[in-house]
């Protein structure tokens, strides 16, 4: 079973790219949909991030708060790597559970969509990388409309991670996402029939 890793800056356009994989019928591992499965009600690491930075991150129905967790990690970046200690191995874990469910049922070609593939040195999890690269001022454009913050705000989130410069320079493949969804996805086209 081939593995292939899907990265890039954060609002870069993965989701673009992981979404159109899952259409033409490609299993997609999302890292993200694995941060907030290991952080549900009942999870272990829910009572760990809570040990650590007290109930009050919760919401009234025992929940976490994602939003207020989020304002905490990213203006404290001790904080943010302490809760990158605790929920980082369960998200392993999950992930290494899906591809071992794929590879019971014969899949040829699994991608793992993995927003900090290179910051977490997951590389020995996939056999190649795809990064999908954006303009900075674009990045932060949408950044700030799709997660309403301020450009100070959206500013330390892309911060947060390694630029999207040094990511291309440890890719296999890149995917410009600069222009229209048609050119992104043409080139995806190309990776997958030519070069994988």
């Amino acid at each position: 079973m081939k593995t292939i890793g899907i990265t890039g800056g954060i609002a870069s356009g993965k989701s673009l790219v992981s979404q159109a994989l899952l259409e033409k019928g490609y299993p997609v591992i999302d890292a993200d949909v694995g941060a907030r499965i290991v952080v549900e009600k009942g999870q272990p690491a829910l009572q760990e991030i809570c040990n650590a930075f007290g109930m009050q991150i919760l919401l009234p129905n025992g929940e976490l708060d994602r939003k207020r967790l989020g304002t905490l990690i990213f203006s404290d970046k001790r904080k943010r790597l302490q809760l990158n200690q605790i929920v980082h191995p369960y998200i392993r874990e999950w992930m290494q559970s899906e591809l071992e469910r794929y590879r019971g049922q014969g899949e040829a070609l699994v991608f793992l969509d993995i927003p900090l593939l290179f910051e977490n040195n997951l590389e020995a999890m996939v056999d190649a990388v795809i990064v999908v690269d954006t303009r900075p001022s674009v990045q932060l454009e949408r950044l700030m409309a799709r997660n309403h913050l301020t450009r100070e705000e959206a500013i330390k989130r892309i911060e947060s991670g390694l630029s999207l410069a040094q990511k291309k320079a440890r890719a296999d493949f890149v995917i410009d996402n600069n222009s229209t969804r048609e050119n992104t996805l043409s080139q995806l086209q190309k990776i997958c029939f030519n070069s994988l």
